[in-house]
């Protein structure tokens, strides 16, 4: 099977209204953030006039897109697919800890579990799961 080298692989999350919201917030938590490409639902289209149709925006390297869906869906974001962070150092650890945590819902909270000598899990405001690890 041959594969074009084109093909790429791109985490996608798909939102009910909180798409920009998100976004924001994730491009101000990182140094090398930004948003790529917006595009907006227009008036009578399927979505809410103004809300995000497509839009790209990468963090720390990594290429994201997201949709607010113009259909409320039975399901949302579930741990068992997470965002992984290497932290390089116990201040920025602490931060994003603190600014992914706040309204959100910790899973792990920041501590040492063996495996790290610092490592905290948790699902944002908006659902997004996270696991951040101190580089030792």
């Amino acid at each position: 099977m041959s594969v074009t080298a084109h093909q790429k692989i791109t985490t996608f999350l798909m939102f009910e209204g909180k798409a920009e919201e998100a976004m924001t917030f994730y491009t101000s938590l990182f140094d090398d953030a930004e948003v790529l490409s917006v595009t907006r639902y227009g008036a009578n289209e399927p979505g809410a006039e103004g809300t995000i149709q497509h839009a790209t925006f990468s963090i720390a390297g990594l290429q994201l897109m997201c949709i607010d869906s113009s259909m409320a869906h039975q399901f949302t974001f579930t741990p068992s697919i997470s965002l992984y962070v290497q932290c390089e150092s116990e201040g920025e650890i602490d931060r994003l800890y603190a600014a992914l945590v706040d309204t959100g819902q910790p899973l792990m909270p920041l501590g040492s579990y063996g495996f790290s000598a610092k490592f905290g899990w948790v699902n944002d405001r908006f659902g997004v799961s996270w696991q951040l690890n101190l580089n030792e």
